[in-house]
């Protein structure tokens, strides 16, 4: 699989090539923050077939938070791009809203961090619902 995508202004740009390693929702308070109160939806794909082809990055991460990950923006028009997992080098977190194609994500493999869930959030019944992160 090749995707492509990039931020509102156009002033970062990506490629990345291989199997998703995973699509899934994620409910957790930090990707409330990061949506304005939503669940995120994300696409795993390989860090060996990344690249950013456009721009750069601003980088962000909570100190007081153990194993914090680091959130990728667009430094001119803010949107979040990519998140770095600590553990998790095998692959970049791409944020589904910054797909050029979005009919290439498909559909999610689970919901993760749903003991996180507010009432207004709708939990889907068709996949894994997981109370922290897959498989917890």
């Amino acid at each position: 699989m090749k995707i492509e995508g990039g931020c509102y202004c156009k002033g970062v740009r990506y490629r990345a090539e291989g199997e998703p390693i995973m699509r899934a929702e994620c409910y957790c308070r930090e990707c409330q923050y990061i949506t304005g109160g939503g669940n995120l939806m994300m696409i795993a794909m390989p860090s060996s077939g990344f690249e950013i082809t456009k721009g750069a990055v601003k980088d962000y991460k909570r100190a007081d938070l153990p194993n914090g990950v680091t959130r990728q923006f667009c430094p001119e028009c803010g949107t979040h791009l990519f998140t770095r997992a600590p553990g998790f080098d095998i692959a970049v977190i791409i944020k589904l809203g910054t797909l050029d194609d979005l009919s290439l994500y498909g559909k999610a493999d689970s919901a993760n961090y749903v003991c996180d869930a507010q009432p207004y959030h709708r939990l889907p019944d068709d996949m894994p619902r997981f109370q922290k992160w897959m498989h917890d």
